[in-house]
């Protein structure tokens, strides 16, 4: 996996003009990656939705919209925030939905404007299907679909895996006997997550085995999301042929909901050393969190990179950092520097924008990072939004 970006976007940036700890993504990357993800739309007739539950940034929205078909969402607020800040009302983007499980208040108001709402189970279609096919009436382009589980698992983590076995997530083959699929125009699936086209492939190939003889009843096929489209290796003419060929195969609009290609090496996290201490090896402690501001270093896990740090050892000052929480394992690993670290140093953490804004939390009352907006062609900068003591306050009681 080459996770090197295409243009050095952030190496002139100074991390000293922003509050601590701030998430910057640069709207020059970001115009970048959808520039990429527009081209691939337009060549290979597939309609590409960006994955809010990656990155949600809502004052980029009218941005995204320049480019991609609409969005697609996990639930309500998702689809919501897709509907109003990212062309869905205004613009006629899509918005398309998809839930484990959805509570008949929260369905009713996504029936309101959503396009696709695709179910998870053929209990939740029945349950719903007469108030849905109303609304259909009323609104004749509303469609509906299924959540399939092709039983074809591509990942590595059973935590992000939605084919690790007895997955509650998407319909399998067997419990299709017997169902009737009036209603139903189109077919989701999702299988990767941070992957290439050989996955997809391979997926493609395993849905083909066991719903192939479905597929020429829809209207629509949803390939989901986890495509690492604008990495640098990622295999893109291999990937507009595969759709090219399979929309004609089966005459249908193949869409595609990447989240995380449209904000790859977009996004930076600022964090500032709070002190530095020893307890039988270097600790900085750091205004940024793992549990509260990048809880999948812990959940993944994973090893953030930051600007001008290697690994343990590598150079002669090595520190373990964390964050100010009373959580023992709120630990973001071991980094070296060149030099020791001091308090008030600023720590650039690369790859922040996604999977980061949407899954910070409040914990220990610990603060939200600011969000910034900054252009690398124009230095342009904007605090988005600053996060102080009534965001913590306003979600307890």
């Amino acid at each position: 996996m080459d996770l090197t970006p295409r243009v050095d976007y952030f190496g002139h940036f100074d991390p000293y003009r922003v509050p601590s700890p701030c998430f910057v993504v640069d709207e020059t990357a970001l115009r970048d990656n959808l520039a990429l993800l527009a081209d691939v739309q337009k060549r290979s007739g597939a309609k590409v939705l960006a994955a809010l539950k990656a990155f949600s940034m809502f004052s980029t929205g009218h941005i995204v919209a320049e480019y991609l078909s609409g969005t697609c969402a996990s639930g309500l607020f998702e689809a919501k925030l897709g509907f109003e800040e990212y062309g869905g009302r205004d613009q006629g983007k899509e918005v398309h939905v998809f839930s484990a499980g959805y509570k008949e208040d929260e369905l009713r108001e996504i029936l309101q404007f959503a396009q696709h709402v695709i179910f998870n189970s053929f209990a939740q279609w029945k349950r719903y299907r007469a108030l849905c096919l109303e609304m259909q009436k009323q609104r004749p382009g509303l469609r509906f679909g299924l959540r399939i589980n092709p039983e074809h698992s591509e990942g590595h983590t059973d935590l992000y895996d939605p084919c690790a076995a007895c997955s509650r997530l998407g319909i399998v083959r067997s419990l299709f006997a017997g169902e009737s699929l009036e209603g139903i125009s189109g077919l989701h699936f999702h299988t990767l997550c941070e992957q290439d086209f050989k996955p997809l492939q391979r997926t493609i190939a395993a849905v083909e085995e066991k719903f192939g003889d479905l597929i020429p009843q829809m209207e629509w096929i949803n390939f989901g999301g986890g495509h690492h489209i604008t990495r640098r290796d990622y295999q893109v003419e291999e990937l507009i042929q595969a759709v090219r060929a399979f929309a004609g195969k089966y005459d249908v609009q193949v869409y595609l909901e990447p989240g995380e290609a449209i904000s790859l090496f977009s996004g930076i996290l600022v964090s500032e050393v709070v002190d530095t201490a020893w307890n039988g090896e270097n600790q900085a402690i750091l205004d940024a969190s793992a549990t509260c501001h990048m809880p999948d270093v812990l959940e993944m896990p994973y090893r953030p990179q930051i600007t001008g740090a290697a690994r343990p050892g590598e150079l002669p000052h090595t520190y373990r950092l964390g964050g100010q929480s009373c959580l023992a394992g709120d630990s973001i690993g071991e980094y070296s520097f060149h030099n020791p670290l001091k308090v008030g140093e600023r720590l650039v953490f690369e790859e922040m924008a996604y999977y980061t804004m949407v899954k910070t939390n409040t914990f220990n009352g610990i603060p939200l990072p600011a969000i910034a907006l900054w252009n690398s062609d124009t230095d342009d900068l904007k605090i988005i939004k600053r996060f102080g003591y009534e965001d913590f306050k306003d979600r307890l009681s």
